[in-house]
């Protein structure tokens, strides 16, 4: 297979009835952006989630598995994921179908258009559906936003494209996905935001209660708006290149005197 431009990594547990849609509609949407590798990271499901996926790369190469022994949340799955990707730009997309697709070569093109200088393009959800999964959403961001001064709508949103380089820069932490733009920021780089559009849920159920989006949240908060206050300069570091040193002139050999 040839060396892919883009690793779209997807983070799932017990999602068995959603992989193959989802491997699908990632295939039609990325097809032209060139070579792509889709890494399914599974976070030790106990449902029929890894028979699924072997059934769904038998016949994709382009298709690769990761599987962690026990569940270690999704930021570790996403972070298991950006390390064994192959592409310099790796985009995050959620395993329960909710994220569309179709918007990860919008985010792609804003990322490139936007410049080297830029390390994150977001997207940010128009709206949520129910009324208590919105109010939780505009609470624990509204938050964050006052907090962090981080300029983003909505960091919950699992539609992203990072460069590779600049997301293992990041200091690794549980909950590091949410927090995503306030960090690379810390690092220097520039982060752009595109709207897209969530959709409901077609298979399994939700990871995510009240305590984990709201409550929980305070303390990872704090942690990261600590993380910022410690960065006290951006490091722009060069190799300085060899200079070759002259080489001494040798002294005139003594002459012997006359006899």
């Amino acid at each position: 297979m040839s060396e892919p431009v883009l690793s779209i990594v997807v983070p799932v547990k017990n999602e068995a009835g959603n992989i193959l849609p989802l491997v699908e509609e990632i295939e039609a949407a990325c097809a032209t952006l060139g070579a792509i590798e889709i890494l399914y990271v599974d976070d030790g499901s106990t449902d029929a989630t890894p028979a699924e996926l072997e059934a769904a790369r038998a016949t994709r190469p382009h298709l690769r598995v990761i599987r962690h022994e026990a569940s270690c949340g999704q930021s570790a799955a996403v972070r298991s994921g950006a390390r064994a990707a192959r592409a310099p730009l790796v985009a995050t997309i959620d395993g329960d179908g909710q994220n569309d697709p179709a918007f990860i070569p919008a985010l792609v093109a804003a990322l490139e258009a936007a410049g080297p200088g830029c390390g994150l393009a977001a997207g940010q959800r128009t709206s949520r559906k129910g009324r208590f999964k919105a109010l939780q959403s505009r609470i624990a961001n509204g938050v964050r936003r006052r907090v962090l001064n981080d300029g983003t709508r909505d960091t919950g949103c699992g539609l992203k494209v990072v460069r590779r380089d600049v997301y293992l820069m990041l200091p690794y932490f549980d909950a590091l996905h949410r927090f995503m733009p306030a960090l690379v920021a810390r690092e220097g780089f520039g982060v752009v935001h595109v709207d897209v559009v969530d959709r409901p849920r077609n298979a399994g159920t939700s990871k995510y209660g009240m305590l984990d989006r709201l409550f929980v949240g305070i303390l990872d908060l704090a942690g990261v708006w600590w993380l910022i206050r410690r960065r006290r300069r951006i490091a722009r570091a060069s190799e300085v290149s060899a200079v070759a040193s002259p080489v001494p002139a040798r002294p005139p050999l003594a002459q012997e005197p006359s006899r």
